[in-house]
């Protein structure tokens, strides 16, 4: 499995580390930059996130504002890859990665924890894109046999995975004779989970149906196969033997006659409504099995959402922010406290360490990132043997300049 690049530290808990690198007559003013540095990063943040709104606005389905006038097919189709442009850029800047179409086979193909087995339409999807952060490997004990057996299983588990489906129009669900449950023709949806192991990722998808796994239906088959034969034995018996015997007479197989009497006729009636009456307790157990099933699908869904539509892309935004704001702070108080000029391999391989040997994690730390928005702001120069950090007084001075200007009316 391939090493992260989100780090799993608050943004205050990131400043707090990085301030141990410095003297102490220096944290004060670190505080300062950290907090100038954040407010910028905020404010750019601010008009993506209005862009974001902008462009989502004609396709979100929970909307309960009205619109000035009605946009033409043309316009709606610019905003949606506006919106999809911009929405795969903020995951890219919140440290998520894109879940392959292998990973979705993978899901699919696997066994679920849950023990649900799902099945997905996927032709009511124009698009269906998977993000995941914070890769994990997790051990579980589950119980097989009514709970006399336990299985120690390992499984990667997804810390955060967020959703972006596009669905079809209406004339394909006309066409299709399909009535779309839970979701609009041509809406887009968007939705973020926690804790998600990979092999449920398939439970995550809007239209996903409950199917019985075969180990389910062979026990229901036994089940039902095992008492049909009982009811028909104890209390059909002599009355199919009857049957039988008239059968026979009728097709000219047996030469003597059959006589029912009103007993027999009785027998043969309470007989049928036993059996009739198991059928139905059979069919009975197959479907509560299936609502069992679905309650547990709808359990782990209520626990594992943490967000839908708009509200998505409002908390990925903030963690798009928190990302940026960790590692440009990280590359500079590495750069401040260096004592030579660092190039971007050695401020990687030296930032990446300390998080190893100091706080027990391994990530791959964006040190481009990093650099080009400290770069961006002038707060770094670059020299020929690599990069070396202003002052923690002309840093503080260049960011304040630039919040001062970044309106000019």
């Amino acid at each position: 499995m391939s090493l992260e690049r989100y780090i799993p530290f608050r943004k205050s808990d990131v400043v707090s580390m990085c301030k141990t690198l410095l003297p102490t007559e220096e944290h004060a003013s670190f505080n300062e930059f950290a907090e100038l540095f954040s407010s910028i990063i905020h404010f750019e943040y601010h008009k993506r996130l209005e862009l974001l709104k902008d462009n989502y606005a004609p396709f979100d389905p929970n909307a309960d504002t009205r619109s000035l006038a009605p946009l033409s097919e043309n316009d709606k189709h610019t905003c949606q890859k506006r919106f999809a442009r911009a929405f795969s850029d903020i995951l890219n800047a919140a440290n998520f990665e894109r879940i392959t179409d292998q990973d979705l086979k993978d899901a699919l193909s696997e066994e679920s924890l849950f023990k649900v087995r799902l099945e997905v339409a996927f032709d009511d999807f124009a698009e269906v894109v998977f993000y995941r952060r914070g890769a994990s490997q997790k051990d579980e004990t589950l119980r097989t046999w009514f709970g006399l057996k336990k299985q120690a299983i390992r499984f990667t588990n997804y810390e955060r995975v967020a959703v972006f489906i596009r669905f079809k129009d209406e004339a394909y669900f006309q066409h299709a004779k399909k009535t779309p449950l839970g979701f609009e023709p041509g809406s887009t949806i968007i939705k973020l989970f926690q804790n998600v192991p990979k092999a449920d990722l398939e439970m995550l998808f809007p239209n996903s149906e409950v199917r019985m796994r075969p180990i389910d239906k062979v026990i229901i088959s036994a089940s039902a196969a095992v008492g049909g034969a009982v009811v028909l034995v104890t209390k059909l018996g002599a009355s199919i033997i009857l049957l039988v015997a008239l059968l026979s007479y009728w097709l000219g197989l047996r030469s003597e006659g059959v006589e029912f009497s009103q007993q027999h006729l009785i027998s043969l009636g309470l007989g049928l409504g036993v059996f009739g009456s198991f059928i139905f307790k059979e069919w009975t157990k197959f479907k509560n099995r299936k609502i069992k099933f679905m309650k547990a699908l709808s359990d782990n869904l209520y626990f594992k959402n943490l967000d839908n539509n708009a509200g998505v892309f409002h908390t990925l935004v903030d963690a798009a922010e928190e990302e940026d704001c960790k590692e440009a702070i990280i590359a500079y108080s590495f750069l401040l406290n260096a004592d030579k000029p660092q190039s971007a391999d050695e401020l990687d391989n030296a930032i990446e360490s300390w998080f190893e040997h100091n706080y027990q994690c391994t990530l791959d730390f964006e040190i481009s990132d990093a650099l080009a928005k400290l770069e961006r702001f002038k707060l770094v120069s670059k020299q020929k043997d690599g990069y070396t950090a202003l002052p923690l007084k002309d840093t503080k001075k260049q960011l304040d300049n630039l919040w001062d200007n970044f309106f000019q009316y």
